[in-house]
């Protein structure tokens, strides 16, 4: 193994390569809604993947640290069509959509597992 000055390892010093053996940036190709399961393809790497979890997570509606809730509609004019009433909350956890880029994790072993752990905003 060699050693830099300081004793260190410089196995692993081109970080370029230790983080494209962490993480990739790719475009969903499938997504299945149920499983909570994706297929990314990796065009830097000329391949798709499996189908790999998505990491689950939470939104936060409407603020961070306060009870969701539903909202109340106030009623009027006696018609039963615009009686008071309320819209229940819905909330789903994220799942990618077709052609969405998204960021992913491998374990650093051959054939290891990936997860996706969310959509990125291009800013290319």
């Amino acid at each position: 193994m060699d050693e830099d000055s300081l004793g260190r390892s410089t196995e692993y010093q081109d970080m370029g390569t230790v983080f494209s053996s962490f993480f990739r940036l790719g475009t969903v190709t499938d997504v299945n809604n149920d499983k909570r399961i994706a297929r990314v393809k990796f065009a830097d790497l000329g391949y798709t993947s499996g189908w790999i979890p998505v990491v689950i997570n939470r939104d936060f509606i409407p603020d961070y640290d306060v009870p969701q809730r539903t909202e109340f509609e106030a009623g009027g004019s006696g018609d039963p069509a615009f009686a008071s009433h309320k819209h229940d909350l819905i909330i789903k956890p994220y799942m990618p959509k077709k052609g969405e880029q998204v960021l992913c994790i491998y374990e650093p072993v051959r054939n290891g597992r990936g997860y996706i752990l969310g959509g990125v905003q291009p800013w290319q």
